[in-house]
């Protein structure tokens, strides 16, 4: 089971029933999903119910998209909750964009729903993160599983994140140690080998567990490119080996 899907809850408004329905397709593969197409339902869910990311439609009846994060952002214990308001670019360029610091980003229409799903999958990581984070022990260790959020998904999440920690993952015997400042890996190891090919190295694995330590620091400096950088790397390789197969 995903466990994304077991800790986080979404909000979808949207008052065309049709669009909707594809975005609700389209993200409950990745968590608890409550839909709404009349905004002052939705308000009333989340009111009793918080959930951690509202998707909605910048123009609606009754109350805009704007309006409705205005009022959530009012309630008690909001803070956390995060915003993705789907508009016509002319209303992101004309309107919203003074207003971004209210939500975490502007969804440009026309949209294919498989990006947003992956848009919102980003989101959710990070969530999940810190909501595991809040849950460690004192000595700031949480451990988890690769079936639950796999290698990439994790390293993208501490970069996004900016965490400074160490990141173990364990599969079979064999282990990988990373280390982040502000979310970029400045070092890992495996075995003999170090650096960019550590990373490299691990990126496929897909069972076995993970450990975060929020306290776990290198001085060492062995990678030669950004997170994002051995990211891309890392999916064009994997991507090569399955052709290969």
């Amino acid at each position: 089971m995903n466990a994304t899907k077991t800790t986080t809850k979404v909000v979808l408004v949207d008052d065309n029933p049709f669009i909707l329905e594809l975005l609700r397709e389209g993200i409950d593969p990745l968590t608890e999903v409550a839909a709404f197409r009349n905004p002052e339902d939705a308000l009333a869910h989340c009111q009793k119910d918080l959930p951690d990311v509202v998707i909605c439609d910048f123009r609606m009846p009754s109350i805009d998209g704007i309006q409705l994060v205005k009022k959530l952002k009012a309630q008690s214990g909001a803070d956390g909750v995060r915003f993705l308001i789907m508009a016509a670019k002319a209303d992101v360029d004309d309107t919203l964009r003074p207003l971004s610091d209210l939500v975490e980003d502007f969804v440009v229409k026309p949209f294919f729903v498989k990006e947003l799903a992956r848009q919102t999958k980003n989101i959710l990581d990070r969530v999940y993160l810190e909501k595991m984070q809040r849950q460690a022990p004192a000595e700031g260790v949480m451990r988890g599983r690769l079936s639950e959020m796999n290698i990439i998904d994790l390293l993208q999440s501490l970069e996004l994140g900016q965490k400074t920690c160490s990141l173990t993952f364990n599969q079979g015997g064999e282990s990988c140690r990373m280390y982040f400042s502000d979310g970029q890996i400045h070092h890992a190891e495996s075995g003999t080998i170090a650096g960019d090919d550590a990373v490299y190295r691990v990126a496929g694995w897909s069972e076995g567990t993970f450990q975060i330590d929020f306290n776990g620091r290198s001085d060492k400096k062995t990678t030669t490119q950004t997170t994002q950088g051995l990211l891309m790397e890392a999916l064009r390789l994997l991507d090569e080996a399955t052709r290969d197969e």
